[in-house]
């Protein structure tokens, strides 16, 4: 069995490790921490928990020595405390932003503050198994993408490594309200969100800094707040390279994806369905991608979506400890998502 324990545990990400882990076949659930829950049952936070644990949350001074230690801690303050935190497990799966972006300018640009530890940027490796899978095989320090960024990354690099898009490309992203975290400001309030579409970053959302990294594309992004509970969705609009159509770009996503566990091209003639749509992730580890060609138009729109916690974070963490310890990659996570919902 696999010894885990999960940093800042009481919070939506935090969560949904727990309920992930919890029907982990190979993995033992040994400690979860809050700053100011520590006592207190787990089922307390999370109530779609109870009956599954009779854990309670533990103080962070009593932990001991895990084989993984999953993050959930925010940004800014991970990288100040990450040499303590590598002292306390073998594998060491990030899901703050703190250790994605390689480049420490690149970083304070978007995060506003300087990177406190550069010196430990190159040791960490990127946790997309779809596209770092041999590299995670025996890394033991994981970046966790964000959730915006995993849905941009994956429906794009795809193209950019064929050599289909040409020039820049913007990224129109919808998420829902648990992307901001389960001790957001008035702005999340139900009074304020309800039936709101709230652009919350119209230029520069730390996320395209991301997506660009990744694909090596110029990438110019906009977030909007959508009243969705979870999800989210992205609209990439891109010029084609000379050449490309819907015949190449088919068979880039299916050279990239056809094996993938995670992955689902969706890109159909007709249907309710025929474009990625959150609503039917929910819960899901999938991240759905499909495009769109308007006839006679030199561009493209690629769409993806995929649930912000499990795809977007917790389940794609927990997919990377499954590739990591050499375990079949749909261990605990083979919820489907519902329908309807």
């Amino acid at each position: 069995m696999i010894r885990v324990a999960v940093l800042g545990a009481a919070g939506y990400i935090g969560g949904e490790l727990l309920r992930v882990l919890l029907s982990h076949p190979e993995v033992e659930l040994a400690a979860a921490t809050s700053r100011s829950l520590h006592g207190r049952q787990i089922d307390g936070v999370h109530p779609n928990l109870r009956g599954r644990t009779r854990l309670t949350f533990s103080p962070e001074d009593q932990l001991d020595h895990y084989d993984v230690l999953f993050l959930a801690t925010p940004h800014r303050e991970t990288m100040a405390r990450m040499p303590e935190f590598l002292n306390l497990a073998k594998t060491v799966i990030d899901l703050s932003g703190d250790f994605r972006l390689g480049d420490v300018d690149t970083y304070e640009s978007y995060y506003g503050v300087p990177h406190t530890a550069p010196e430990l940027l190159d040791t960490f490796v990127t946790g997309l198994p779809e596209l770092h899978r041999d590299a995670l095989r025996t890394a033991d320090r994981i970046s966790v993408p964000g959730c915006m960024a995993s849905a941009g990354i994956l429906s794009l690099t795809p193209l950019a490594k064929a050599g289909l898009i040409a020039g820049e490309v913007t990224v129109d992203a919808r998420t829902g309200s648990s992307g901001s975290g389960a001790k957001a400001g008035a702005e999340n309030l139900h009074a304020e969100r309800s039936g709101a579409l709230r652009v919350f970053a119209p230029t520069r959302h730390r996320h395209e800094a991301e997506i660009s990294q990744a694909t090596g594309l110029p990438i110019r992004m906009t977030a909007t707040g959508v009243e969705a509970v979870r999800g989210v969705q992205l609209l990439c609009r891109a010029r084609l390279a000379d050449g490309a159509d819907e015949k190449s770009i088919r068979s880039a996503y299916r050279q990239a994806y056809g094996g993938e566990p995670f992955v689902r091209v969706v890109a159909q003639r007709r249907g309710m369905h025929r474009f990625p749509d959150a609503k039917i992730l929910s819960g899901s580890n999938f991240c759905d991608v499909g495009f769109a060609l308007d006839a006679g138009s030199p561009h493209v729109t690629v769409i993806s979506a995929l649930d912000n916690l499990v795809k977007g974070g917790a389940g794609n963490a927990v997919q990377c400890m499954n590739v990591r310890y050499g375990l079949p990659e749909r261990h605990g996570l083979e919820f489907t998502g519902l329908h309807p919902n």
